[in-house]
């Protein structure tokens, strides 16, 4: 496979920067705004019984951010123990401090250790104690002692929805008062573990990838209605697939048609889209001024919808093709995170975890692998691997 050329390499480092920059100034205000109204709807998250703005706030960066959603009436601030090494954690913390908590519905999310990112199953080292360990660092860098609701993370399959390592330390935790609901996330293979949420009997809650671009949206649409004939509580995340459809930028994904889509789901109780700027948070909040979906919102959905674009839907169809058998659709991901959200920290904590290097296709001759979005994974492989060469400092 050829290296990459000496203007993609200054392309990657000069999006870099940019994203660090975007991390990390004051968000900019638009001076010239459309007349915002000033409703809100709420949807109640299954039996949980909790009724929340059906726009909420992904993984924000910095407390900047957090403070502008709890001004405009955001009341749930997504998080995990992964994201940036535990600084969005401790973040968000210090963010919220002097904040009534009983006004918000906190969570955060622990993914479970010896768990498989590829295949989604987890092995023999997982243990309730290892996952209450870092459940507790969790509350430690939130300062609380306890969370409205405590995720299993990037679960990808029945096994570790089920798993008794699991159910035991969830049900601990539960049991000693250090949260009140439980759930899963997931990524992949999304109607197996909704499925199996409900199996479990224990789950109230699921935090689930939801978007226009799903090849399988009606099986997902499916699983959502029988969870929440259960009681199962819905939380939509990547709704914006991407958030742009090309890695310059130029082709931005119709943000308020791509909320709306996944809102028009009543079992979907809020989002999680995230936000860098002000202007970001008045355009998903601004939804609810206008919930029907306009012909021009449509038709922007139905280009994106048929453009290859960023996002991966984790298929799985091409399990199996690679050389080096690395593990495609996590690495699709990260790269979304990196061109589309700007997320290179979760991007390389992704690549990592999946044991990832630099330019693992080095000497592969061509590319083996093929994609029925048409990606091209060689080239994207390559370019998002790079980051694992990037000190830790340099990425926010």
């Amino acid at each position: 496979m050829n290296k990459t050329n000496k203007n993609d390499r200054r392309h990657f480092l000069k999006m870099t920067a940019a994203g660090i920059a975007g991390a990390t100034l004051l968000p900019h205000v638009s001076e010239a705004k459309s007349k915002k109204s000033n409703k809100v709807i709420y949807r109640t998250l299954g039996r949980t019984g909790v009724k929340l703005p059906i726009v909420s706030m992904g993984a924000m960066k910095d407390g900047t951010m957090v403070k502008a959603g709890l001004a405009k009436g955001v009341k749930h601030f997504d998080t995990a123990h992964v994201y940036q090494k535990g600084k969005n954690e401790t973040m968000l913390g210090e963010a919220l401090q002097g904040q009534d908590l009983s006004q918000l519905f906190t969570v955060t999310k622990v993914v479970p250790d010896d768990m498989d990112r590829k295949t989604g199953l987890i092995g023999e080292g997982c243990t309730a104690e290892n996952f209450l360990k870092m459940f507790d660092i969790s509350l430690e860098r939130l300062q609380v002692k306890s969370v409205d609701l405590l995720y299993v993370h990037a679960v990808s399959s029945k096994q570790a929805v089920l798993h008794p390592e699991i159910i035991k330390a969830v049900k601990m935790a539960k049991e000693q008062g250090k949260c009140k609901f439980l759930g899963v996330s997931t990524h992949k293979n999304e109607p197996e573990v909704i499925r199996a949420a409900i199996e479990a009997g224990i789950y109230d809650v699921v935090l689930t990838a939801y978007n226009f671009k799903q090849d399988h949206r009606e099986e997902i649409d499916k699983a959502i209605a029988e969870g929440a004939a259960k009681g199962i509580g819905f939380v939509a995340m990547k709704v914006m697939a991407g958030g742009f459809l090309d890695k310059d930028q130029t082709k931005p994904v119709n943000t308020k048609a791509a909320l709306k889509w996944a809102l028009k789901n009543e079992h979907i109780c809020t989002s999680i889209p995230s936000f860098t700027t002000i202007d970001q948070l008045e355009e998903s909040w601004d939804v609810m001024a206008k919930m029907k979906m306009s012909k021009q919102e449509e038709k922007d959905l139905e280009f994106a919808r048929d453009y290859a674009g960023l996002y991966c839907n984790a298929c799985s169809q091409c399990d199996g093709q690679c050389q080096k058998n690395l593990p495609i659709p996590e690495i699709m991901r990260s790269y979304m995170y990196t061109y589309g959200y700007r997320e290179m920290g979760k991007a390389k904590e992704l690549l990592a975890n999946m044991g990832v290097v630099n330019d693992p296709c080095s000497d592969c001759s061509h590319c083996t692998v093929t994609c029925v979005k048409n990606f091209a994974v060689g080239e994207k492989v390559q370019s998002v691997s790079r980051l694992m060469d990037v000190p830790d400092d340099f990425i926010v």
